[in-house]
């Protein structure tokens, strides 16, 4: 919540302050989002936060699809909205969401331009306000709308079976592994405070720079050195040969395996649509973090 005052009131400039900088296509089309106004008596951040989250929309005409081809105006609006649900609790942050997607079910292009939008910030890997628990109110949405049909509920449903899959709070699937050595193990087996499960394939960049970053980060290693967190890489694919010409890339400190019965891939235990992944798990092994960044692990290994 701290930084919602820089977010709302850079909002508020680009919204409501001069517009002399508006390209030329929006000043011919004549289009423009405006917020809605903060009332005086609203103050506190926290009222401010949910005053936006309700009323951010209240001026946007959702039957007007000529704003479907104005992305500079609609998209950067809402690019600007979903910056503030970063900074909102996430039950408030669901309602504004619920009670948008209601206003764009007006109009089916419209509702589809955006459920796109909530696609390319929220879910897309690259994006960087991915936000897999934001994005399930999305999916609940197109799951039970009347707008969509059965074969265009298909892919939102998929989606939304495996969001709901190791979230943060509940228990990580469990699944056998197999070391570089032979041996074998569970999840559930490993005895540490903290587990870090790095879902990797052999050859792939960003894994090795994830690996390089781990190795580098002073936080992680003091809780290695401790004993007080596992690293388990796993690589849930098939081509061992390859696997094992990239053993040396992995610390001796850490369990280097591949999935055993690839029930990672085949029973759909875990999402594997981004490679690498990180899961932080508790000494229970109960999801703390999904699909997280390097750093939020250590912030939060800073925190506790």
């Amino acid at each position: 919540m701290k930084n919602i005052i820089i977010y709302t009131l850079s909002i508020i400039c680009v919204f409501s302050c001069g517009r002399s900088a508006k390209t030329s296509h929006v000043a011919e089309s004549s289009k423009e989002f405006r917020m809605a106004a903060i009332p005086v008596h609203v103050s506190s951040p926290e009222a401010i936060a949910e005053y936006i989250a309700y009323h951010y929309w209240d001026n946007f005409d959702f039957t007007d699809t000529s704003y479907i081809d104005l992305p500079e105006v609609t998209e950067q609006a809402f690019a600007n909205y979903v910056a503030v649900l970063m900074e909102l609790p996430d039950n408030l942050a669901r309602i504004s969401i619920k009670n948008m997607l209601g206003e764009a079910e007006k109009d089916t292009g419209m509702f589809i331009y955006f459920t796109e939008l909530y696609d390319k910030y929220l879910y897309d890997p690259n994006s960087p306000f991915l936000n897999e628990e934001l994005y399930i109110p999305v999916l609940e949405i197109m799951i039970n709308t009347g707008l969509l049909s059965d074969m265009d509920k298909v892919r939102p449903q998929y989606r939304y079976d495996m969001a709901m899959k190791n979230r943060a709070g509940t228990p990580a699937a469990d699944f056998k592994y197999t070391t570089i050595d032979g041996s074998s193990g569970t999840l559930y087996k490993i005895k540490s405070e903290y587990t870090l499960l790095f879902i990797n394939n052999p050859g792939c960049s960003a894994c090795k720079e994830i690996i390089r970053d781990i190795n580098l980060s002073p936080v992680i290693n003091r809780r290695i050195e401790s004993g007080g967190l596992t690293i388990l890489g796993v690589y849930p694919d098939n081509n061992l040969n390859e696997w094992r010409e990239y053993a040396e890339w992995f610390p001796n400190t850490w369990i280097n395996s591949h999935d055993t019965d690839k029930s990672m891939d085949s029973l759909k235990l875990y999402d594997l649509r981004s490679i690498p992944t990180l899961y932080l798990l508790d000494s229970d092994k109960t999801v703390l973090l999904k699909d997280a960044l390097l750093e939020a692990v250590e912030d939060y290994l800073i925190r506790n």
